[in-house]
């Protein structure tokens, strides 16, 4: 990878890393619903101008919008607001790529090897030592389990993305950017029925610079350029080379949201975190030390 697409994706990890403190901020002007519903309607206005329709049928694009996009967003959104800090949400979310194994095996049949069986026992093991630590900490149960959902969420979502391309569609930013108008419905009509349309106009009557400002990172930033910037990415190069950089991610993210939000760690929590992103390690590189191993001649 060259030195400037390398510095392509450090400003992706960053802004991925970093989303989870700018999250936290809007959660302190929105409530959940209204901070994801106005994420994607935002997103979906202002990249309709850039991206023609997906020739995705709409069917797809439902099961798209509902899982990565609403799912994902309204379970995670809902877990920092009940308790989740912020930098350990970037790490367990990336749990996903446990969930997305097993969906992969159950839905698509796919067959798994036992370097990633290893991997997803030792990534399992390391949440359950973060979760063990409870109310001992600044984080709850719910909002740990919280995440797990939006996780597992984001996994259906991949399993979704791979039935698309199975079906020869494309999975790009323009079935992004028109996925989001539809993910935006169910956020607003869920606000309506759990926060009440008084609040939901307080929510909007009091948006002002700074709020803003979180919804063009949340929706531009962090999304239209940094999935733009990963599709160029793995334009360019295998996903074996572009896949390792996302565990980037949760390592900004844990330090961001100590940094600006002084958000603390147990070494319980400590212990976990270095033994899940040994299992996302694993799961990452584990094939490319399967084919590395010499083979013996007799």
């Amino acid at each position: 990878m060259t030195a400037k697409d390398l510095s392509l994706g450090l400003i992706i990890i960053f802004a991925w890393g970093f989303n989870f403190v700018v999250i936290r901020w809007g959660l302190d002007a929105m409530t959940p619903m209204m901070l994801g519903g106005m994420r994607f309607l935002v997103l979906a206005l202002v990249g309709c101008f850039f991206f023609a329709r997906p020739k995705t049928p709409l069917k797809w694009c439902l099961l798209y919008a509902l899982s990565l996009n609403f799912g994902q967003f309204a379970w995670l959104f809902c877990a920092m607001t009940f308790g989740m800090p912020a930098g350990l949400a970037s790490l367990v979310l990336q749990s996903q790529a446990i969930f997305t194994l097993i969906f992969s095996v159950l839905l698509l049949k796919e067959t798994v090897r036992p370097y990633q069986i290893l991997a997803v026992t030792i990534a399992s093991g390391g949440l359950a030592i973060i979760g063990a630590a409870g109310e001992d900490t600044s984080m709850t149960v719910l909002g740990f389990i919280l995440t797990l959902a939006a996780a597992s969420s984001w996994a259906l979502g991949n399993i979704t993305t791979k039935a698309i391309i199975q079906k020869g569609y494309q999975a790009d930013l323009s079935l992004i950017v028109w996925s989001a108008g539809i993910a935006s419905v169910p956020f607003f009509i869920t606000s309506y029925f759990v926060d009440g349309p008084d609040l939901m106009w307080s929510n909007l009557k009091d948006i002002n610079w700074s709020t803003v400002a979180v919804l063009g990172y949340l929706a531009l930033f962090a999304t239209l350029a940094g999935y733009g910037l990963w599709s160029q990415l793995m334009s360019r190069y295998s996903a074996g080379t572009v896949a390792p950089l996302s565990l980037g991610v949760p390592v900004v993210g844990l330090t961001s949201a100590a940094l600006v939000l002084n958000e603390s760690i147990s070494h319980q929590q400590w212990v976990g975190i270095l033994v899940v992103l040994l299992g996302l390690m694993l799961n990452t590189f584990g094939g490319r030390l399967r084919h590395a191993q010499p083979k013996i001649r007799t």
